[in-house]
């Protein structure tokens, strides 16, 4: 058997837009129905929604038969805690509040085996499919994608420095954290904060690094996209569902 490609990885390396969509709903059936909704992407969330280890084994099953790419993030920049999700087969991931180099590099190599990382080895995981993948061990990173969270004054401080990490596939910029940190607490549409970020989004791209972004506001997400984000969130499913289902209500209630 031969080691899965990570098509998302490839598809940012080679500079193609992909978009994706946030998952907290911590339910393989909710993740079953979005992967089959056609992005290109699903980000599966374990340090906003009450996600663990087994959940999302279950949700990463559930999107087997389709395209959509799973990618996880962490909880914690934790050598632990990215290795029983390396185990379960997750290959993409996005570890939140990245600040520094170290921290960077602390990130990459805990999906690298010895002597490039401080990955432990597991002979039979579901990551090399039970022990049937050839040269698992040796080829693993080759597919893997790690991606950091840009959230606060000193990560932008480090930013270009934080880009140049070898194996740091990719910089999200987290508009909620950032906002805040910046002094404009759930204002991530103040005129300040996006021209911060278009502004971030140029300064990673001219790194040599690929930028991301949440946002539901449509109009700020093909802005975005112009600037040059390559991996672009365009929802979230807890948010959607409140709001459809609201307007539904509405509609009888009045």
């Amino acid at each position: 058997m031969e080691l899965p490609v990570n098509p998302f990885k490839r598809a940012i390396l080679g500079g193609r837009q992909q978009i994706g969509f946030w998952n907290s709903m911590a339910s393989a059936t909710a993740t079953e129905i979005l992967a089959g909704s056609g992005f290109d992407w699903l980000l599966l969330d374990a340090e906003h929604a009450p996600n663990d280890v087994a959940s999302i084994l279950g949700q990463l099953q559930a999107m087997m038969e389709h395209a959509t790419h799973p990618i996880l993030r962490v909880p914690e920049n934790d050598p632990i805690v990215i290795k029983r999700y390396l185990d379960i087969g997750v290959q993409s991931f996005l570890i939140p509040m990245v600040e520094t180099v170290e921290e960077a590099e602390a990130a990459v190599a805990a999906t690298r085996f010895p002597p490039h990382g401080i990955r432990g080895f597991a002979g039979a995981s579901r990551a090399s499919r039970f022990g049937r993948v050839k040269n698992y061990h040796h080829r693993a990173h080759e597919e893997l994608c790690v991606l950091v969270q840009i959230e606060t004054r000193k990560g932008l401080d480090n930013l270009e420095a934080i880009a140049a990490v070898p194996g740091i596939d990719g910089l999200f910029i987290g508009p909620g954290d950032l906002s805040s940190d910046m002094g404009y607490l759930g204002d991530q549409a103040n005129p300040v904060i996006i021209e911060l970020i278009e502004k971030t989004i140029y300064r990673i791209r001219t790194s040599g690094n690929r930028a991301g972004i949440l946002t539901g506001d449509e109009t700020l997400a093909r802005r975005y996209m112009a600037a040059g984000c390559v991996f672009t969130a365009v929802g979230i499913d807890t948010g959607t569902l409140a709001r459809t289902t609201e307007a539904i209500a509405a509609k009888y209630k009045g």
